[in-house]
C-alpha cells in the first residue's frame, strides 16, 4: 500500500489477520474512551474517494483473486454515509471475484445514527460481520469510561446489528469498573448480553495503557484495579447470569494476551463446564503472591 494511506497505526481484530485492510478513515471520531490510547494523537480524518479507490486498485493489482475478506478500518469506518459505504462494497464485489464478506468495528454512535433499513442494505451489500466493543452494559460504568452511550443504548446497538442479519462479535472488558463497581458492571453486562444474543463473545482483561486517562486516574489513586482472581470472579458472575436460549450458538473466547488464563466454550451448551473452569482458575490465581497492576503495560 502507499505509505501515505498507512501513515498512522492501523488496528484490526486478530481474526482479520489474512483480510485486506481497507482504510476508510484515520483514527477514531469519538476518541474519548478513558481506557484506550489507540488513536491518541491521530487527528480524525475521512479518506477521499480517490484515496480509498487507490488502496482497492493496488490490492486488485497484487492478487485480486486472493481477496476474500475485507476489514474496513480504522476505529469507526461506519461513520461514513451509507451511500459511500454501499459504493465501496459494490466496488469490492465487482473487482474481487472471490469476495465473501466485509467486516468493521462497530462504534456505538455510528450504529445508532443508521436506520434499520440502512443496516440491512449494508448487510445485503456484503458487510456481514461487526466487531462491537461494548465493554460494559452498565450505564454508570459506561459514563465513567466516556463510551458515549448508556446501558440501554449499548443494548440497542447490538440488537440493531443482529436484526439486520449481521454476525456480531461483542467484546467486554473485565475489571473496567474497578473494585468498587465490579459486581454492578458484571450483572448489568450479563443482562445486556442476554438481550443482545451475540454470535461471538470475547472477554479481555483491563490493561492500563500509557497515555490513557484511566492509567492517569490509577496513578492519582482514583481508580482501584482488580487482582487476577477478582477479574475471573467478575467473569464468573457474567457467565453465571448470562441467559441465552438453548437454541443459541454463541462462541465464547477469552484468549487475548491480557488474560491470565485462556478459556473457550460454546454457549449456552457448555456453560456448566465453563463455570467449572472459571472457578478452578479463581482458585489457582488466588495463589499468586504478587501481580503486575499494569497488566503488560508496554504500549
Amino acid at each position: 500500500m502507499y505509505f501515505d494511506d498507512y501513515d498512522s497505526p492501523v488496528f484490526r481484530p486478530p481474526s482479520e489477520a489474512y483480510s485486506f485492510i481497507l482504510r476508510l478513515t484515520r483514527g477514531c471520531a469519538h476518541n474519548k474512551c478513558t481506557y484506550c490510547n489507540m488513536y491518541r494523537g491521530v487527528p480524525f480524518q475521512v479518506l477521499t474517494d480517490e484515496e480509498i479507490e487507490r488502496q482497492i486498485m493496488l490490492a486488485h493489482s497484487y492478487n485480486g483473486a486472493g481477496v476474500r475478506r475485507v476489514f474496513l478500518a480504522d476505529g469507526d469506518a461506519l461513520v461514513l454515509s451509507t451511500e459511500r459505504l454501499l459504493k465501496v462494497l459494490a466496488t469490492l464485489r465487482r473487482l474481487f471475484p472471490n469476495f465473501e464478506r466485509a467486516s468493521s468495528y462497530a462504534a456505538p454512535k455510528d450504529i445508532l445514527r443508521k436506520s434499520p433499513e440502512e443496516l440491512r442494505q449494508l448487510q445485503e451489500a456484503g458487510l456481514k460481520l461487526l466487531y462491537y466493543g461494548m465493554e460494559s452494559g452498565d450505564t454508570e460504568t459506561l459514563k465513567e469510561i466516556k463510551k458515549g452511550v448508556d446501558g440501554p443504548q449499548s443494548i440497542e446497538v447490538g440488537q440493531r446489528a443482529i436484526a439486520a442479519g449481521m454476525e456480531l462479535s461483542v467484546m467486554v472488558i473485565l475489571g473496567i469498573a474497578g473494585r468498587e463497581g465490579s459486581k454492578r458492571h458484571a450483572l448489568a453486562t450479563a443482562a445486556a448480553l442476554s438481550a443482545i444474543r451475540p454470535t461471538y463473545l470475547g472477554a479481555i482483561s483491563l490493561m492500563l495503557y500509557r497515555g490513557s486517562e484511566l492509567k492517569e486516574q490509577f496513578e492519582r489513586g482514583e481508580f482501584h484495579p482488580l487482582p487476577p482472581a477478582g477479574l475471573m470472579e467478575e467473569l464468573y458472575l457474567i457467565i453465571e447470569h448470562l441467559d441465552l436460549p438453548e437454541t443459541e450458538h454463541c462462541l465464547f473466547r477469552s484468549n487475548h494476551i491480557s488474560n491470565y488464563i485462556p478459556l473457550k466454550a460454546t454457549l449456552p451448551k457448555e456453560k456448566p463446564q465453563l463455570l467449572k473452569a472459571i472457578r478452578y482458575s479463581i482458585d489457582e490465581l488466588k495463589k499468586m503472591k504478587d501481580w503486575d497492576v499494569y497488566n503488560h503495560d508496554k504500549y
